[in-house]
């Protein structure tokens, strides 16, 4: 009610909200992880992409839906269970939030070098199931 008016979200937006939803409703333990992992590349690419055009605004919105993905997974890690495989995720999760936050000159480059090391754990875990 009260603050900055809401911008209007296109139907594309809304659609794929729709279809997160939908997904995570009826999905499954290793299924959530799989649509983390997806959406996490999603906002990699989109980062990406924003970095290259000069959108700053974009990148910088879409790096916070990056950075909150990274974080559901490492809060979701199971360490009595998961032993050393827990671990090594954990440090993976960290070392591509701390690429997405770094004041690196070429943005896009570590933007890339994160999303290489979730593409092969996101390659790894659908394997699994």
């Amino acid at each position: 009610m009260f603050g900055a008016p809401s911008r209007p979200r296109g139907a594309y937006a809304r659609y794929s909200e729709v279809d997160v939803a939908a997904r995570v409703e009826g999905a499954s333990p290793h299924g959530l992880i799989v649509i983390l992992l997806e959406e996490l590349l999603k906002a990699l690419d989109t980062m990406a992409a924003a970095e290259r055009s000069g959108d700053r605004t974009r990148s910088a919105a879409v790096q916070s839906r990056a950075l909150s993905l990274l974080h559901a997974l490492e809060s979701g890690l199971d360490f009595n269970r998961g032993g050393e495989i827990a671990g090594a995720l954990a440090k993976i999760y960290r070392e591509a939030r701390r690429l997405l936050v770094t004041g690196a000159a070429d943005r896009e480059a570590v933007i890339r070098q994160a999303r290489t090391m979730i593409a092969d754990i996101a390659e790894a875990w659908g394997a699994i199931g």
